[in-house]
């Protein structure tokens, strides 16, 4: 029989009334999200970026007990599955919707991608960003240790903590109101902070290993694989974000216990602790007084320090350690106040990172809590913000130019390992390969350090000016820099003086094209000179944090 040709569709005028309906009504929606001083291209990269995110949902099924005993009725696995990866994790069971990194390259959920994630879902629809960042922490994902599971091909990874920024970033967005959930995720992740405590301090000193924690090949080896020789690898970053980990424990339990007293206690415990953590930064050696910059320092068996000096963002992290206790928080929790006086009267030498206070906005005392104490701010404030190490036209890169005619070099075990700046992609395979972080640009990390600026500024005012860029002789407050990186972040997407886009590149169909030119794309990371998007290329995941920065900028 002769075939039949499929019948041409015709949706007819009701399809057009449809469609223009619903523009009409995301019109209207997005006209309440963005503001109004945010120019027509900057709504563009904003709304594409939230369209991103929103495309990225995927559903995830891995129930781990069936994939090590295999299916039932057909032949065994190999034995070896159940001494590989993810062994450990035979609790898991996932059947959920999840918002990936990207659902094409990358269809796996990775924790601390997910965490950003949640930041920019936040503005749009905060009830899925408060289910997702509960997600990672219910008994079908949450190690019964305490360990958040990293991702699909190593769930026993390490990944940086930034489950507590997150909420609180989540629960701010959302009206500071949702008690419950605050309450619901700090009771989890007192787990795994305690997990962190018992697992990653390897000399019970207070200073942080962790391994790659997601900045792959960072370093002059791979972080995560034995060291070349015997000792530990003790962590500026890994110190940096516990001592940020401890900070944001302290404020939602501030938040928390002025509707229930219960968690007083709490807010003092990790008050202590942060100014443990923070301490033992200097006393162990991860902060270098004569190049005023935090380095990882591997101690060796017989006691002895190997300080490995690459400038890169591990060294910047502590920034992020940091918030202020405002006199009201001391007025109505009489308890931190008195423990803190005590602290200041009988531990002294913890005065640096807890001790600087200033008059606040409503001329009442506030005190500073931070890694970076004020004199160290500014001086590692200038290596930042100097233009021959991390401050790039887009943004600040991972490692320093200063590494491009001095590469790190270090020998041990026998063998040289070296860092050198590389702007683009890897030029090695050092952990794969796949990535890099000796030189480009990633939002997660500049967009962290521009709330840390954000932060610094709420407690300085604007007293505290610095050079911006460094040697340029023009003082700016903290705010003003942080508007400005904010702005050279989100130049990457938008249209310059010749109407290109930063991050196509050389590639001429996207920067000319009419049907290309305006779809924007919102890679992994970005060339550390000239802002080239590299690296998954589809991915949206944390790069969506440019919609939040426009958000924020454009206020």
């Amino acid at each position: 029989t002769a075939s039949k040709s499929p019948p041409t569709a015709d949706l007819g005028d009701d399809f057009d009334a449809v469609l223009w309906a619903r523009r009409a009504e995301a019109n209207r929606f997005f006209a309440g999200v963005i503001p109004a001083a945010a120019t027509a291209d900057e709504a563009l990269v904003a709304r594409q970026a939230i369209a991103g995110l929103m495309w990225g949902k995927q559903f995830y099924h891995f129930d781990v007990k069936r994939w090590l005993d295999g299916d039932p009725g057909s032949p065994p696995p190999p034995p070896g599955r159940r001494h590989g990866r993810n062994s450990h994790w035979w609790h898991m069971t996932s059947f959920d919707v999840i918002s990936m990194p990207d659902p094409w390259e990358y269809p796996w959920y990775a924790a601390w991608d997910l965490a950003f994630h949640c930041v920019t879902i936040a503005r749009v629809d905060p009830g899925f960003a408060k289910d997702q960042v509960l997600l990672l922490l219910r008994e079908w994902y949450l190690h019964p240790n305490g360990q958040i599971p990293a991702y699909e091909w190593a769930f026993g990874d390490v990944n940086p903590p930034v489950h507590a920024w997150a909420a609180l970033k989540v629960f701010e967005i959302d009206g500071s109101r949702d008690y419950e959930f605050l309450a619901r995720v700090m009771h989890k992740l007192l787990l795994n902070f305690t997990w962190w405590v018992n697992r990653k301090d390897t000399g019970d000193n207070n200073v942080f290993e962790g391994g790659f924690l997601g900045l792959d090949n960072v370093g002059p080896f791979d972080r995560s694989a034995a060291l070349p020789v015997a000792g530990v690898l003790e962590q500026s970053d890994g110190t940096g974000w516990m001592a940020m980990y401890a900070l944001n424990l302290l404020d939602m339990a501030i938040v928390l216990a002025e509707h229930d007293r219960a968690y007083v206690d709490t807010a003092t415990k990790f008050f202590e602790h942060f100014a443990y953590i923070a301490a033992a930064a200097y006393d162990q050696g991860l902060w270098d007084d004569e190049d005023a910059f935090f380095y990882d320092v591997l101690r060796l068996a017989d006691g002895s320090q190997v300080p490995l000096k690459v400038r890169s963002v591990v060294g910047l992290l502590p920034l992020a350690a940091t918030t202020r206790l405002t006199a009201r928080t001391l007025h109505r929790l009489p308890e931190l106040g008195a423990r803190l006086r005590w602290f200041l009267t009988n531990r002294p030498e913890y005065a640096e990172v807890i001790g600087a206070r200033r008059l606040g906005p409503d001329g009442r005392q506030q005190r500073l809590l931070s890694m970076v104490g004020p004199e160290q701010v500014v001086r590692l404030l200038a290596r930042m913000l100097d233009t021959d190490e991390f401050l790039s036209e887009y943004g600040l890169r991972t490692l320093s130019r200063a590494h491009l005619d001095k590469p790190f070099s270090v020998t041990l075990g026998g063998q040289e390992f070296c860092v050198g700046y590389e702007p683009a992609e890897s030029t090695s395979g050092l952990f794969g390969g796949n990535s890099n972080w000796r030189g480009p640009i990633w939002m997660p990390t500049n967009f962290l350090l521009i709330s840390a600026l954000r932060d610094y500024a709420a407690f300085f005012g604007d007293d505290l000016q610095v050079e911006y860029p460094t040697r340029s002789g023009v003082k700016r407050t903290l705010d003003e820099i942080a508007d400005d990186l904010s702005a050279r972040l989100i130049s990457l997407f938008t249209r310059d003086d010749w109407g290109r886009r930063p991050i196509y590149g050389a590639a001429q169909l996207f920067q000319t094209h009419p049907d290309w030119r305006d779809l924007i794309c919102f890679p992994e990371y970005f060339h550390g000179d000239n802002g080239a998007g590299l690296g998954a290329w589809h991915q949206t995941g944390w790069t969506a944090l440019v919609a939040d920065l426009i958000l924020t900028l454009r206020r």
